[in-house]
């Protein structure tokens, strides 16, 4: 009983940040009913799709065209991800949904916005960041900029970014009685996040040269470090007592270390305690820092993280159906979250979410006979 139950809400089915925002509200207790595209086929399980129900449906014909707008009447929400107009053209666009229910909610997950001059353009992640200075901000000294996986634009300035949205736009329904559009565009969210580095930039402690800042690696006391095994620890030293606490335990001589925030002297700190790190193994570092107040974490592998101390001890990531993943967040001291079921098979759902939606047997095995939808063969 998380705290979303009660709320439904239609996905249309897409890539990336759509099913990501799914998941984060099906993990809250939504229902999800995800829509999928008549013909898709599973390929085993998936995490961004766990814990929703599906139907698959043709959306292109009339009669599936009417099942969504039907599911539509009693949902609270609908999302979807396509390009600007694609849904306006199946005739499932936000004033033909919103007809059939003036109090729904209808977002819509895009790369670049609904609108300007390349909203209509083919795009990815990378291409999205590349617009907001996040991706000119990382990578190494001298080197080109490294895109951080996915997550910043497709998950952070994504998917995150459309659950919010539409938890906010529920809210506001439930006092007006009207619901809105919600344009969740991943080169705005990535803007967003990157708010606090043009505080840094306007107030001269940002410059522009990749890994010469204290978040960026250029900080000694601030990143990555190569262990004797060729693993590797993070450490985030960035408070004096901390960073005191830093020099003690790798065994440094203090006055040595003493300039701390003096940037000409960072790429020579760095220079010494790469040598000191590769002296011992990532577990020896491990023992002798970790839990203490120098900020420090061994840097695990996918494979490593689940049994991991602390993660085990809070459940960070859990088993479902034999596959390791990450547990449902943020947690709640009233209406707990826990995971419900794993991703179904495209359609597996399709006969009890149209019974479920009103329409009775016969009607069912009829649309499935036509096409307008389908179940797994």
């Amino acid at each position: 009983m998380g705290p979303l139950t009660g709320i439904k809400i239609i996905e249309l089915a897409g890539i990336g940040p759509g099913p990501f925002c799914g998941m984060m509200l099906s993990d809250m207790g939504a229902e999800v009913i995800r829509v999928d595209r008549l013909g898709s086929r599973a390929r085993g399980q998936d995490v961004l799709n766990r814990g929703r129900k599906s139907i698959a449906v043709d959306l292109k014909s009339d009669a599936g065209r009417e099942v969504v707008l039907k599911l539509c009447e009693s949902a609270d929400a609908i999302f979807e991800g396509f390009r600007p107009g694609v849904t306006e053209r199946l005739g499932l666009g936000p004033d033909d949904c919103r007809a059939r229910n003036k109090r729904l909610v209808y977002g819509r997950m895009t790369g670049w916005g609904q609108d300007g001059p390349m909203a209509q353009a083919a795009g990815h992640d990378i291409n999205y960041i590349a617009l907001t200075g996040a991706l000119h901000a990382i990578g190494p000294k001298g080197g080109k900029p490294v895109p951080p996986l996915n997550l910043v634009g497709d998950f952070g300035g994504g998917g995150m970014l459309l659950a919010f949205g539409l938890v906010c736009a529920l809210l506001e329904a439930a006092r007006s009685g009207e619901g809105q559009v919600v344009d969740a565009a991943m080169v705005d969210g990535a803007a967003a996040l990157m708010a606090m580095f043009f505080t840094m930039k306007a107030g001269g402690m940002f410059q522009e040269s990749r890994a010469s800042n204290m978040l960026d690696g250029g900080a000694h006391f601030y990143g990555t470090y190569e262990t004797k095994d060729a693993k590797h620890i993070a450490l985030g030293s960035i408070e004096p007592q901390f960073y005191a606490l830093l020099i003690e335990k790798a065994g440094l001589d203090a006055e040595d270390f003493s300039a701390q925030m003096d940037q000409s002297r960072w790429p020579e700190y760095q220079e010494k305690l790469t040598r000191v790190f590769k002296t011992k193994t990532r577990d020896e570092w491990t023992a002798i820092m970790e839990g203490s107040d120098v900020c420090f974490a061994p840097v695990l592998a996918l494979s490593e993280v689940a049994e991991h101390p602390h993660n085990k001890a809070r459940g960070t990531f859990q088993e479902l159906d034999g596959l390791t993943q990450p547990a449902p967040a943020p947690r709640f001291s009233r209406t707990g979250v826990s995971l419900s079921h794993a991703s179904r098979a495209p359609g597996q759902d399709s006969q009890q979410v149209l019974l479920d939606a009103g329409y009775d047997a016969e009607a069912v095995a009829e649309m499935i006979r036509t096409g307008a939808v389908s179940i797994p063969e």
